[in-house]
């Protein structure tokens, strides 16, 4: 790869980095007098936002916390730097709200951050695994389970579609890191101890 490939890249994967580290939900709730992080299941993610601050908080967080893996992707795919770099990209930007540089690299869980990301990487796949999310939400009114479910399935997707191969190997490292974000969920699923979702103040360990 060119030297000035290897740049490009280097530049765009630290730079998803830092605008998936933003910490959409914390800001958010501190505006509302609401540390998230200390309340509810203590993620930062839309979930626990909207159960502890209210439903246009939890909104907004969903839309940012989607924004900031959706540009990334977008500005690459609009600068032509390749597949490759798209799909490091994409990566990045969900590793940046795992592992946020601003919040001591504890960050949430990467549903809403995988949404966007895969707006910008695969969006025919993601829109069968968001109607995949509303069938299963629909039926057991579980967050974690609906995502968990549509996250596990949206690779499958991207390979029934054609996707490029940078693309699917993404797909794969994205759904398996959101997968093992969602360890406590699993467990409580597997005890039967996940609560079903609610809206107010709560402070149920729920996603």
């Amino acid at each position: 790869m060119p030297e000035a490939h290897l740049f490009s890249l280097f530049l765009a994967v630290v730079s998803a980095y830092l605008c998936g580290s933003i910490p959409t939900g914390v800001l958010i709730a501190q505006r509302l007098g609401v540390e998230v992080r200390k309340v509810g299941s203590g993620n930062i993610g839309a979930t626990n936002v909207a159960r502890t601050a209210g439903k246009k908080a939890g909104l907004l967080t969903l839309v940012g916390d989607t924004a900031k893996g959706l540009i990334p992707v977008l500005v690459v795919r609009f600068l032509h730097l390749g597949e490759t770099t798209v799909a490091a990209t994409a990566v990045a930007a969900l590793l940046g709200h795992l592992f946020p540089l601003f919040l001591g690299f504890s960050g949430g869980k990467g549903v809403a951050t995988g949404l966007g990301v895969f707006l910008g990487l695969a969006p025919y796949a993601i829109l069968l695994a968001f109607l995949l999310f509303l069938a299963v939400f629909a039926f057991f009114r579980i967050v974690s389970l609906s995502s968990l479910v549509a996250t596990a399935i949206t690779p499958l997707f991207l390979l029934m579609l054609a996707y490029p191969r940078e693309h699917v190997v993404a797909g794969l490292v994205i759904a398996l890191l959101i997968i093992l974000r969602h360890h406590e969920n699993i467990t409580r699923l597997w005890k039967g101890q996940e609560p079903k979702f609610t809206f107010g103040k709560s402070s149920s360990p729920v996603a």
